[in-house]
């Protein structure tokens, strides 16, 4: 078997897996023979997904900062090896409006809490078993460090997503739960088209990135299936940085 080998049957949920960057890790984990449940905030998120029909791939909508709606999607599962979170929303110069603040903390951060504690009994009895799992990859943000002054929302989201992970990391370790974090930096993504409308901007960005471009989706997905898999069976709490060097200097 290859050191990067998923074992059969491997099942992974990518929350938010119908978004760009969720639908990259999503295809990539299937790639990687995976089964997948993947997820959009609503049945439009679903239908709009890209990801083309796959036997081993599963779609439903799923409303993050919905108590309710989590336990009982998450009783669904029957079992799990791998939690992906990475619903995410920003609302750029919107984010000083508190209601706004408010919403854009309860999907990013707390969302990301509802979904870990929902799935860990399924991932602690993962641990303990034949597929050795037990993982979950929070999707944070180079904005947890690097800050922006029109998202304050984003990373103090972001930022929390960071702390969360090491809390997590530290104190499910026992029961054989490795909790990381995958922090990409500036990828062309719907999150942030408008933005990139502005030519002038989206080349200073990518003057600034050491490897000279923007990200695509697919540049952050091997992140995190690494951290999913069985190979990373000793990286905890750690925040992998997938951002073209943009925080090197």
């Amino acid at each position: 078997m290859s050191l990067f080998a998923f074992p059969a049957g491997f099942r992974a949920l990518v929350v938010g897996g119908a978004g760009d960057i969720g639908s990259a890790i999503a295809g990539a984990l299937l790639a990687e023979g995976c089964e997948v449940v993947a997820t959009g905030v609503d049945a439009a998120a679903v239908a709009g997904c890209r990801l083309p029909p796959h036997e081993r791939l599963r779609l439903a909508p799923l409303d993050v900062t919905d108590d309710a709606a989590v336990a009982a999607f998450v009783g669904t599962l029957g079992r799990l090896d791998a939690l992906v979170n990475c619903a995410g929303i920003l609302a750029r110069h919107r984010e000083y409006e508190l209601p706004v603040f408010q919403k854009v903390l309860d999907v990013n951060l707390t969302g990301t809490f509802r979904l870990c504690n929902a799935c860990k009994p399924l991932l602690a009895a993962s641990a303990q078993g034949p597929q050795r799992g037990g993982s979950i990859v929070n999707v944070a943000s180079m904005n947890a460090t690097a800050a922006l002054p029109w998202i304050p929302a984003y990373c103090a989201s972001k930022g929390g997503v960071v702390m969360l992970t090491k809390s997590l990391a530290m104190a499910w370790a026992a029961d054989g739960i490795r909790v990381n974090a995958l922090a990409p930096g500036y990828v062309e993504t719907a999150i942030n088209a408008e933005g990139r409308k502005d030519e002038a901007f989206r080349a200073r960005i990518a003057g600034r990135i050491p490897l000279g471009r923007w990200a695509q989706p697919a540049d952050i997905a091997p992140g995190a299936v690494f951290l999913c898999a069985p190979a990373a069976r000793y990286v905890n709490g750690t925040v992998l940085a997938v951002d073209g060097g943009f925080l090197a200097g």
